[in-house]
């Protein structure tokens, strides 16, 4: 386990690189013996500090929910990460590129709360019950550490990326909100376009099954915490794409079919 003063120096390390847009060794380099509770501490002492800064909490992430990633990262569960207020940007608008470092694009459903979920035994029912609405979202993601380290050519490990929030740093929501229950979720699909090429397609059972399960397990993570997710928080499921790489200048189109699209340009 890392002492204290390792994790908020990690921490402060990764803030750092997100305000220079310059990107550092990752965290499993330095620190070897580091864990997957430690990477979630030093997650927990950067959310710190962008908190003191004035930021505030809109929800959460779910990362690493297909089986094709978890096996490509070594672990057999999904990670999760913090949403922020100034992490939301607007269906169609122009996104500046120099806000990121190596930015990517994933294809997700949003879901919003409307009743607190809290405690070890939430159920997949118990968050469609829950569930104000579910809408078309996708993820910007983004690496504050390297994806994978200049020196030595190894990929980062998934207690580098739980440590850099899940590789979260933007989330665009739009198309049509529809109530959780009216469809099946399961079969909603997306054809993910940039520059008017098709790049990804998938279906949202790609997510553990079915997406409202991610919520669930991670509203069990949090109860050892003591933590809820709450009323009005947006809580993203997860991808059922792989992520696509964002070049300035690409203009992305993800059409979810009869739930609409969302559209950005990245400036």
């Amino acid at each position: 386990m890392l002492d204290q003063t390792t994790i908020e120096h990690a921490a402060w390390r990764l803030h750092e690189a997100e305000k220079s847009r310059r990107q550092v060794r990752q965290i499993s380099l330095d620190h070897p013996d580091i864990t997957i509770p430690d990477a979630y501490a030093i997650q927990r002492e950067w959310i710190r500090l962008k908190l003191a800064e004035g930021r505030r909490i809109i929800g959460h992430k779910i990362g690493l929910t297909s089986r094709a990633m978890q096996m490509s990262s070594q672990i057999d569960e999904p990670d999760y990460g913090t949403l922020l207020d100034d992490m939301v940007f607007k269906d169609g608008s122009d996104i500046p590129c120099d806000r990121f470092i190596d930015p990517m694009l994933e294809v997700e459903l949003a879901f919003i709360l409307k009743d607190r979920l809290a405690g070890e035994h939430v159920s997949m029912l118990d968050v469609l019950s829950a569930t104000d609405y579910v809408i078309p979202a996708v993820e910007i993601i983004d690496a504050r550490c390297h994806r994978i380290d200049p020196e030595t050519g190894r990929p980062r490990k998934v207690m580098d990326t739980i440590s850099d929030n899940a590789a979260n740093v933007g989330i665009i929501m739009g198309g049509r909100p529809i109530k959780p229950m009216d469809v099946d979720l399961r079969w909603i699909a997306a054809l993910l376009y940039r520059n008017g090429v098709i790049e990804e397609s998938g279906v949202a059972a790609g997510v553990l099954n079915h997406p409202a399960n991610g919520i669930a397990w991670l509203a069990k993570k949090f109860a050892p915490f003591d933590v809820a997710l709450e009323p009005g928080q947006v809580i993203l499921a997860g991808s059922f794409t792989r992520p696509v790489k964002i070049r300035p200048g690409d203009t992305f189109h993800i059409d979810y079919g009869t739930l609409g699209a969302i559209g950005a340009r990245f400036v």
